[in-house]
């Protein structure tokens, strides 16, 4: 009989289900979106999705093989971190950018803090998060088929409409797998048949969401508005497979609808009032700091016991309910507040940056008493560009046209202009440059008005002794040059920063040619 029998404390609980099963069902839930980002954005988002998993999977290894604990990579959790990870990112980010992002999710937000079950926030979105904060213009590079496009969100932010159909199917800019909404809704209902997830917390999320939008986004019950903002910016991979995870969101049913409703609110207040136009990171990051508070105050109390009974423990009080909601306040009104700064600061600082404009222009074209529009010469540069303002079809990479002004001198003649360009190929992110050339094809100045590009290597393009190569030549086309230059169109590249070497070059290039093909 003792070969049989196992003797144990109660209670005696069976379940078909494991760490291993769970996680392995949120996988195949979000293959649909996957696989669509794929057949999207091309091989290369594949490349970046299996990066992220391989060094998610890697990492995790490393640091239980090293500190001696059992090696859990077998259970999935840090398949779908690594894979949520990847979904999470532009298709057009280098692969260390995924490598360096798994190696933060798992070491940092899930070991350090005693592995799987320990983790006080969601490591994907914190790993996501950590990446926007540290390469901005990285990670805000969105692409389709090679050219730059505005994403869903951005649309809406400029005009308020955008294609509601392409936003629900995918066909739009976006992270890899935040851009179907139809792929994302399949792997969500995926989830809740197989009883992965409940209903609170998707539901509870959008439908906050959507009234706050409806309230305080100044565009009311406009129905195409609100899908569209629905489909768009992450927000259903959020809402089904960020904000469910089972160790950073509550465990009982209030505390799940009062955490779907915090988060509404919270990406409603960024969305609608901050600088940001997604918005879902950052809201489920805070929401997961106050799922302990939320968990305190909704825990049922157990049949036949006075609250807080069990285990002498004491009854909740009446101040820590008032504390959530003093929380909730605080957090919606601090939201509202640094909004509201940004709207109020908003118009000051376009002042500023078109005064920091105006004094690139006087750089760019010393000679010039003045500057105007040069309505003719944008037309014919609109011209040569392609419909996302892409120069003569990718000829000098992904550089768009901007802008261009007439140089007057102090009769109003015109002795030359100003041409504006950005070049999406900086190893930072975009590069803007304001180029002036002399009505006979003289570069007569050259400054940056957005660069990004890494301290003590790319952002040495901004120093006089890169820049001023370009300077008073009168060329066809600049050639880039790993040695001393020896021609007078030749431009030597930065040491250990020939990425920004080329861009800079490619966007000079394309301004010459703006110029030249316009003015025939």
């Amino acid at each position: 009989m003792n070969g049989f029998l196992n003797v144990s404390s109660s209670p005696h609980v069976r379940s078909d289900e494991s760490t291993k099963t769970i996680m392995y069902d949120v996988a195949i839930a979000l293959v649909p979106a996957a696989a669509f980002g794929i057949y999207r954005f091309g091989a290369y988002s594949a490349a970046i999705m299996l990066v992220s998993i391989f060094f998610a999977v890697l990492s995790e290894y490393m640091f239980q093989s090293l500190t001696n604990q059992k090696v859990t990579i077998a259970d999935g959790s840090a398949l779908v971190t690594g894979l949520l990870l990847g979904m999470n990112l532009p298709p057009t980010v280098p692969l260390w950018i995924p490598a360096l992002g798994s190696m933060f999710a798992v070491l940092f937000v899930k070991q350090f803090f005693g592995g799987l079950g320990q983790n006080f926030m969601n490591p994907a979105l914190a790993a996501r998060c950590f990446l926007l904060i540290s390469f901005t213009g990285i990670m805000g590079n969105f692409a389709v088929d090679g050219m730059s496009g505005a994403t869903p969100l951005a649309d809406l932010a400029a005009s308020g409409k955008t294609d509601l159909a392409a936003a629900f199917l995918g066909f739009i800019s976006g992270c890899i797998g935040e851009v179907s909404a139809l792929a994302l809704l399949i792997g969500g209902i995926y989830l809740l048949i197989r009883k992965i997830i409940t209903w609170h917390i998707p539901v509870c999320y959008i439908v906050t969401f959507v009234i706050f939008e409806a309230l305080f986004a100044g565009h009311g019950l406009d129905i195409p508005f609100l899908a569209a903002q629905i489909c768009s910016g992450g927000l259903m991979l959020g809402a089904f497979f960020m904000a469910t995870d089972y160790v950073s969101s509550p465990i009982t049913e209030n505390g799940k609808i009062l955490f779907g409703i915090l988060l509404g609110i919270l990406t409603g207040v960024l969305r609608t009032f901050g600088a940001t136009n997604e918005g879902v990171s950052y809201a489920i990051i805070l929401g997961n700091l106050l799922v302990p508070l939320i968990e305190r105050v909704t825990m049922p109390k157990a049949f036949g016991f006075e609250a807080g009974a069990l285990e002498g423990k004491k009854p909740i009080p009446i101040k820590a309910y008032r504390s959530v909601l003093m929380l909730l306040a605080i957090t919606l009104i601090s939201g509202l507040a640094l909004g509201g700064a940004y709207q109020l600061t908003k118009g000051r600082i376009a002042e500023q940056e078109l005064a920091a404009e105006a004094a690139a222009y006087a750089a760019v074209a010393p000679d010039a008493a003045s500057f105007g529009a040069a309505e003719e010469l944008e037309t014919r540069m609109t011209e040569l560009t392609a419909e996302d303002g892409t120069v003569a079809d990718g000829q000098f990479g992904k550089v768009v046209y901007d802008s261009a002004y007439a140089a007057l001198d102090e009769s109003g003649s015109v002795i030359g202009h100003v041409v504006n360009v950005t070049t999406k190929e900086g190893f930072g992110g975009e590069i803007s440059i304001s180029t002036g050339i002399a009505l006979d094809g003289t570069v007569t100045g050259v400054a940056f008005l957005t660069i990004n590009e890494t301290a003590g290597l790319g952002m040495r393009a901004t120093e006089p002794e890169f820049y001023e190569q370009f300077v008073g030549k009168n060329v066809e086309s600049y050639e880039l040059t790993k040695s001393a230059a020896s021609a007078d169109n030749q431009i030597e590249a930065l040491s250990g920063a020939s990425v920004t070497s080329n861009a800079v070059t490619n966007a000079m290039n394309a301004a010459l040619y703006l110029v030249q093909s316009a003015e025939g």
